[in-house]
């Protein structure tokens, strides 16, 4: 059970996997493999059945300074008709979005533990994990507004159903930085840590807590969640009752129950 990649640092212990971009040297700029690494790699996670809860990291003095400016370069068909460099440009996109949204399709919890930087595209990928987690350093800026361009990978489809609405227009609007602790108030961080050691010990434990739950209660819950946000309440509730009349596990329950009254701890199949 291993695989490996060239921007990706990948481990699993105890059911949890940490998944920390490697390009420490360039701030873990999103390169052109790294977007479509991070689609393989959470792809593989989600079809690894010891796998139950996943760390995105980043290595070395910045979480992610966001997409690699070379992107754009290769973005760029050399097509004289504009329709088709259009085109071209919207299939680029539309790969950029799905490279993301591979996070978010994980069926598992993704937690995202950021320090330091977090711009651009870095941005679009923390609003596709389950929750967010910062150190005191850590600073949050849409920063396509910038550079003259409106963000298109995820940012303004995810973000207003994270913090409140105004919030995100500002920050959109202005590119300007929302440093943690203002992160924390909004909503899009779910605590604030020192230092990155402290976050990643603190991150573990509740990937770890997460581990140690049923893991078709978890992929139900997360399943029933990512619905529920583009869905109205009626169509979540009668999704949930369809999803648990095939996928509740007697067996889950019965081990739970067992485990509340005699204190231990639980033990789930993958």
């Amino acid at each position: 059970m291993s695989q490996s990649f060239e921007t990706l640092e990948v481990t699993i212990d105890e059911h949890v996997a940490t998944v920390s971009l490697n390009r420490p040297d360039k701030a873990n700029a999103m390169n052109g493999p790294m977007w479509d690494e991070l689609q393989q790699c959470f792809e593989w996670l989600d079809q690894e059945p010891s796998v139950r809860a996943v760390i995105l990291a980043g290595n070395g003095k910045h979480f992610c300074a966001g997409m690699d400016l070379a992107v754009f370069a290769e973005a760029q068909d050399a097509s004289v008709d504009p329709a088709r460099r259009a085109e071209q440009f919207r299939r680029t996109v539309l790969r950029l979005q799905g490279n993301l949204s591979a996070i978010e399709r994980c069926r598992v919890p993704v937690l995202a533990a950021i320090h330091n930087t977090c711009i651009g595209g870095a941005v679009d990928m923390t609003c596709c994990a389950d929750m967010r987690y910062a150190t005191e350093d850590a600073y949050f800026s849409i920063r396509e507004i910038d550079i003259g361009m409106t963000a298109d990978v995820g940012t303004l489809q995810r973000l207003p159903k994270i913090i409140p609405d105004g919030v995100a227009r500002e920050l959109a609007y202005t590119g300007r930085d929302m440093d943690a602790e203002e992160a924390r108030e909004v909503g899009f961080i779910n605590r604030v840590f020192e230092n990155r050691e402290t976050m990643m010990r603190e991150v573990t434990a509740i990937a770890r807590s997460i581990a140690d739950k049923s893991p078709l209660a978890v992929r139900g819950s997360k399943e029933m969640l990512l619905y529920t946000r583009d869905h109205s309440v009626a169509e979540g509730l009668n999704y949930i009752a369809t999803w648990n009349a095939g996928m509740f596990s007697q067996v889950d329950l019965q081990r739970g129950i067992e485990a509340q009254m005699t204190k231990a701890r639980a033990v789930y199949e993958d």
